[in-house]
């Protein structure tokens, strides 16, 4: 069987001006970056600001296992799938990072015949969105530094900086830093950390901001450290916010690709969802709503973490109500959440998937608490047994879910017949009732207690004695009403990745809690869930090479 990479270096890509065709965007609303991508223009965004709007369906997964589960794959096989029952759609992902690209996870352009393209330029700086943002970043911190340096007027108080530094790599040696050493022109000396750049606030500031006045206004409100007195000292306050939105402002742009059929696909924006709120743009998902009469979209990692910062980030700050929801699973997956060994998933165990079945449950249960309707999909792999595929099916029509099988990876849009059908048919006939599940006011305890509950299925919340002073601070200055967002590992509903099915009588630990008052929500670490990840004994960097004649090798 052919790799993803050489499926996509095989294939005939359209020029993009063809591809933004079957949108009805003229060539001249392109930017381009070469011949098989291009930014929207912000004249042609305006331009669509009262078309109609299409329905909004999102694609998220069970938790990720060393099995794979295939959510941006299915996500591009359903676009290619609409695209060939002749409907106008357009899929809506994130950008890759750089860290995973040559870490373990690899890239994120989706697998086999359900992929974007160019694979390589969209996994390897594509349009240089992620440099922007962290220049950007970087500005601030060295504003910060350079204004404490000059005399320090705003009183900042160096053991109460709070702005990291930021750089797209997984590097666990910046975790933990002193910056300043050296002579007296050579800065205060004090520690300082970094993060990997989708963490950086600034990812969710450009994935939750409207336009460029909402943009600068967001970045006015960063809070990157605190005066002797405690009181906040934002990027406002340091005179950055003109400068940030400089570098950002083609970042702002959403980029227009193709699948290997050539459907249209928005790709913009990236944090990750494990320890950010894990969803495309904003700007690019509305703007895909005004092109198109089904927008397919992703959050990152298993529902517990990216469909829940969908629904409570994403949807409650843009109005944004999506439609349906589709989950995807693997027999493979399911049976290593019941404990199969990874070197026995390839045989039929239908104790080991009656036992793993409970992640899928528990994560159907969860969207169905939003009030959209549910469609659970199998993407299909060949070693799963029709008894393994029908007890599946049974568990999903039992509990009132759609379920369609998916082979998208093996044979495209084709593959993904069924599921779109099926998709239709929920759309038709089950209207969605979209709801987030608490209520912004509500204390922040509250609202990190509920998530825990609700959705992790957690006895309750243990917060550390540092959390517990952040929490107080930050409703003290005023941000008990924001929304959280949870940093969690993706491995488990629990934050111990080692709790693999439906766990049960465990407590959230959370250690540390901090405001991203420009993104407009507040952050609980918990468990040891980590900012800045770290490279693998064997990372996907070793695999990865260039030809003489400039031909990539090994990515994934």
């Amino acid at each position: 069987m052919k790799t993803d990479i050489e499926i996509a270096q095989e294939a005939v890509l359209e020029p993009i001006g063809r591809v933004a065709a079957r949108l009805g965007i003229p060539e001249e609303e392109l930017e381009p970056y070469g011949r098989y991508k291009a930014k929207l223009s912000d004249e042609y965004l305006r331009s669509i600001q009262d078309n109609p709007q299409g329905k909004l369906i999102l694609v998220t997964a069970v938790n990720p296992t060393p099995a794979g589960e295939g959510k941006t794959t299915t996500t591009v096989g359903l676009g290619q799938a609409f695209a060939r029952l002749n409907k106008k759609a357009v899929i809506a992902l994130r950008e890759p990072s750089l860290g995973p690209c040559f870490g373990i996870k690899g890239g994120a352009s989706g697998g086999g015949y359900a992929q974007v393209v160019p694979m390589e330029d969209l996994n390897l700086h594509f349009t240089g969105d992620f440099h922007a943002v962290t220049s950007a970043n970087n500005l601030l911190a060295a504003l910060l530094d350079n204004h404490i340096q000059q005399g320090n007027v705003l009183q900042i108080d160096p053991r109460q900086i709070v702005w990291k530094r930021c750089m797209d790599m997984n590097d666990r040696a910046l975790r933990n830093i002193v910056v300043g050493l050296g002579g007296k022109t050579d800065g205060v000396v004090r520690e300082d950390h970094f993060v990997i750049t989708v963490a950086s606030e600034i990812m969710a500031i450009l994935c939750l901001a409207d336009d460029m006045e909402d943009l600068k206004d967001r970045l006015s409100r960063i809070v990157a450290a605190y005066d002797y007195a405690g009181k906040p000292v934002t990027a406002g306050d340091l005179k950055a916010v003109g400068a940030m939105a400089a570098l950002l402002k083609d970042a702002m742009k959403p980029n227009l690709i193709q699948t290997l059929e050539h459907t249209p696909a928005i790709v913009h924006g990236g944090p990750f969802a494990n320890i950010a709120h894990g969803c495309n743009s904003v700007r690019a998902t509305k703007a895909a709503l005004r092109m198109a009469d089904y927008v397919i979209t992703e959050a990152g990692f298993g529902a517990d973490l990216g469909a829940e910062k969908f629904f409570d980030i994403k949807c409650r700050m843009a109005g944004l109500k999506p439609d349906a929801a589709v989950l995807v699973a693997t027999v493979r997956a399911l049976k290593y959440n019941g404990g199969a060994a990874k070197d026995a998933l390839a045989r039929e165990d239908i104790s080991a998937l009656q036992r793993g079945i409970s992640n899928l449950e528990k994560h159907m249960e969860n969207l169905q608490k939003y009030g959209v309707p549910v469609i659970v999909t199998l993407n299909a792999f060949v070693t799963d047994t029709e008894a393994e595929t029908e007890l599946v099916r049974s568990f999903c029509v039992e509990r009132g879910c759609g379920f369609a099988l998916s082979r998208v990876w093996e044979k495209g849009g084709e593959g993904g017949i069924e599921l779109a059908e099926e998709v239709l048919r929920t759309l038709e006939e089950k209207p969605s009732h979209f709801r987030p599940l608490y209520d912004e006011k509500l204390p922040i305890r509250e609202k990190i207690e509920t998530v825990a509950r609700e959705i992790y299925g957690a006895d309750g919340v243990s917060f550390s004695s540092a959390a517990a002073k952040q929490i107080k601070k930050l409703e003290d200055l005023g941000f008990g009403g924001l929304p959280v967002c949870m940093a969690k590992t993706q491995y488990s509903l629990s934050d111990d990745p080692s709790l693999l099915g439906r766990p049960a009588g465990f407590t959230i630990n959370v250690r540390e809690v901090y405001v991203s008052a420009g993104a407009g929500f507040v952050v609980a670490l918990t468990g040891a869930v980590m900012t800045m990840p770290g490279l693998s004994k064997n990372p996907a960097a070793y695999g990865i090479d260039v030809d003489a004649d400039g031909k990539i090798t090994g990515l994934f």
